[in-house]
């Protein structure tokens, strides 16, 4: 029997080799018909004996290309049309937009080994891709994914790339970056003013001034790295003396498996991710004894690796033996940097070359960043070779809906037909660059996908830049409808939404640094029974003051000398011999003391994250935070007594009491021990809680949830007692998920 279907298929399907793989399958099963992008995904005709057709469906479910990601697939019978060959043909870009931008992807083996071979004629080629590797949302305007929506369109491909491209049995079929030597973008490098440096070969010189101490800035497929020399002390220090950024941890980057091995110990998963295609920088723990400059990571014991992920890093390596420091390009505050004119504007003064090509960066995007807890993937950035992530809803909905996320660690997420979208990590909105980048990546997406919103969600928090500009757009069309959803419940609805939990009740554990609460006060310590409607809070860290407001989220030892107000007197305070009451001088002590009685600029709150400083500074570990997290990331590596017992505590009308753990803290305040005591309790906090509600499953997010010690332990308590849970495994815990439980909870609210 013969017969003919019309297919759809939706889901990361372009820029995939998506096409050529269904024109071979269907050129081996002897079928004919046509294959197409569409806005909406691919277009299948296909025509022939039935049970070839079977075979082929079964082909597209089960053996599509490796960088793509089906969804759905929808067959449909029609009339014989009387194929006479198999096609594929031109895009159509009529319908609604709703088909996946797919991540960039690292460079592939075959690629690869084709800029190995001096017979190829890419050899040493710095931007050789096909379909199976190479940018692609950071070369975007728009969808379809052709090459006149990317900015390879101003390159003119030869008749050799041509052929290739034109050619459905050859691996660049369609590969819209495709190019040459002789028809692709084109390295330079440039002075710190701006001018070009004549050389034989950029990369090579590049790699010289590396050597020579030098601090080069190379373009890579989001924005710019900051390159140095990561074993030689004086660059490093340079690098961070030029750049204001005094103690936050560097990423580096390295040649391969065999080199990370010299500066880190990692387990088979860590490799998997080292080496995955996605190419994340993967926190590792540090090797004893290695060479590397001990600025590039100060006082943690763990370091961020990342493998090179394009050809222009591979080709780099070629002519230096040791790792780089590979920081983004940007000013504190400030998105990543795209194009050299803007770097040389606001970081001449830092770096001393620019190594630089002609291919337009459309989407800014930074690097990934995540480490493992157990075997559970731990995001910290979802970004390059991850991001955009999409997320397939039961049923289509009506409405279009956008959400913008939190003020630090900013993403946007889109909801509309039967799908979410959330954006790459865009950053803190501190400034008016982060604005106009969060702004852009709005216009983006709407790009993408024709996208005009027609609901608005943002977070509480009045003061945010995101619930700012969200009331002024509303503001501008009455039309728009608008909702509000609170900071931590949104982190919990983030975890929902990964999982697609419409109507399972959850015990969520949401702790972090900060959130606007519905008493107007700073939340951070919260447990809920929540599901995707609505939530009670039922538990939360007993509130304390913050001693000169967003001063002491940067002075851990404000933070503890609240908690000691709170149980001791000032006389008792000053007799203390601890190392938070060493960090004042009693005349200091004796003034806050005073702005702590009358409330004069001291707000309450019920942080975690905000606890964590305090116990850093109680047992002088932190006292002055140099980023956001240190104290977390110093107490892990401090934690390193082994089945340590929890501190006392005690639950009282829903507040969890720390009074009798700062008690005994006080009386040993030695840090190895107050730090492993103190990720024992708050693992026992959870339990304690738990066991209320042992028909629930438990939900854990926040940025606290970071702590790689903490999660593991957690985790595995409840693979111990049979307990379910809901842990962020695609999208981070932190403040990068909020926009996605933010449209969550818009479309929670128009599903029936």
């Amino acid at each position: 029997m013969i017969k003919h279907f019309h297919i759809t298929v939706t889901g990361v399907v372009q820029g995939v080799g998506f096409r050529p793989f269904v024109y071979r399958v269907a050129k081996n099963l002897g079928l004919k018909g046509s294959v197409s992008n569409t806005a909406t995904g691919v277009k299948i005709h296909i025509e022939g004996p039935k049970e070839r057709i079977d075979k082929f469906l079964e082909s597209l479910e089960q053996k599509p290309p490796p960088l793509a990601k089906v969804e759905n697939i929808i067959a449909k019978e029609l009339e014989l049309a009387g194929f006479e060959t198999f096609e594929i043909i031109s895009s159509d870009d009529k319908n609604e937009k709703v088909t996946s931008v797919s991540p960039d992807v690292t460079l592939c083996e075959a690629c690869l080994n084709e800029m190995r071979d001096p017979s190829n004629r890419r050899y040493r080629y710095p931007f050789i891709n096909c379909t199976d590797c190479g940018p692609r949302y950071t070369i975007t305007k728009t969808v379809p994914y052709d090459r006149p929506n990317t900015s390879m369109a101003k390159f003119e491909m030869c008749p050799d790339c041509k052929k290739e491209y034109e050619d459905p049995m050859n691996r660049r079929y369609h590969a819209q970056p495709i190019s040459c030597w002789n028809c692709g973008p084109k390295l330079s490098l440039l002075n710190n003013s701006g001018n070009i440096l004549e050389c034989d070969d950029p990369i090579k010189e590049s790699a010289k001034r590396l050597k020579n101490g030098e601090i080069v800035a190379v373009k890579g497929l989001g924005g710019f790295h900051l390159m140095c020399n990561a074993c030689d002390e004086n660059s490093v220090q340079l690098l961070r003396e030029r750049k204001r950024r005094p103690s936050k941890p560097l990423a580096i980057m390295v040649k391969g498996v065999k080199e990370a091995k010299i500066l880190a110990d990692f387990s088979e998963i860590e490799k998997e991710w080292l080496t995955s295609k996605e190419r994340p920088i993967v926190l590792l723990k540090k090797r004893e004894g290695s060479n590397l400059a001990p600025s590039v990571a100060p006082n943690i014991d763990r370091i961020g690796v990342m493998l090179p992920y394009t050809p222009l890093h591979e080709l780099l390596f070629d002519y230096i033996d040791f790792p780089l420091v590979a920081t983004s390009a940007n000013l504190s505050d400030e998105p990543i940097i795209r194009d050299s004119k803007e770097l040389i504007e606001k970081l001449g003064s830092v770096v001393d070359a620019v190594l630089d090509h002609d291919r337009d960066i459309v989407n800014a995007c930074d690097d990934s960043v995540m480490q493992v807890a157990g075997s559970q993937p731990l995001w910290l950035r979802v970004a390059r070779g991850i991001a955009p992530l999409t997320f397939s809803l039961k049923k289509p909905i009506e409405r279009k809906i956008v959400a913008v996320g939190a003020n630090q660690k900013s993403t946007i997420a889109l909801g509309f037909s039967d799908r979410i979208v959330l954006s790459p990590h865009i950053g803190d909105l501190n400034t008016i660059e982060a604005m106009d980048y969060f702004e852009r990546t709005i216009n983006t997406f709407k790009n993408f996908y024709d996208f005009t919103p027609d609901t608005i969600v943002h977070d509480k928090h009045p003061g945010y830049e995101t619930t700012k500009w969200a009331k002024e757009q509303n503001s501008k069309s009455k039309d728009l409808g608008i909702l509000e959803v609170q900071h931590h419940y949104a982190h919990a609805l983030g975890v929902m939404a990964e999982y697609g939990l419409y109507d399972e009740q959850v015990v969520a554990f949401c702790w972090d640094g900060t959130g606007y609460g519905d008493d107007g006060t700073i939340w951070g310590g919260e447990v809920m029974l929540a599901d995707a409607k609505g939530f009670e809070r039922i538990a939360t860290i007993s509130p304390f003051k913050l001693i000169g407001a967003d001063r002491a989220v940067k002075e851990p030892r404000r933070v503890a000398l609240s908690l000691l107000f709170e149980i001791f007197t000032l006389e008792e305070i000053l007799a203390l011999s601890l190392p938070t009451v060493k960090a004042f001088s009693s005349s200091e002590i004796k003034m806050l003391y005073k702005a702590w009685e009358r409330g004069i600029n001291s707000p309450k709150t019920s942080s975690m994250g905000r606890l964590f400083d305090a116990i850093s500074s109680l047992c002088g570990i932190c006292q002055r935070s140099g980023f956001e997290g240190e104290s977390g990331m110093l107490i892990e590596a401090a934690a390193t007594v082994p089945d340590a017992k929890p501190y006392s505590f005690n639950i009282e009308d829903g507040e969890i009491k720390w009074q009798n753990m700062v008690c005994e803290i006080v009386k040993n305040p030695d840090q190895e021990t107050v730090a492993s005591r103190f990720l024992a309790t708050l693992i026992e906090i959870v339990f304690v809680i738990a066991s209320k509600y042992p028909d629930k499953p438990l939900l854990f997010a926040g940025g606290v949830f970071q702590n790689r010690t903490l999660i593991e332990k957690i985790l595995a308590r409840c693979k111990k007692d049979g307990r379910k849970f809901y842990f962020p495994s695609k999208v981070s815990p932190n403040d990068g998920a909020v926009a996605l439980g933010q449209v969550w909870y818009g479309i929670n609210q128009y599903i029936i």
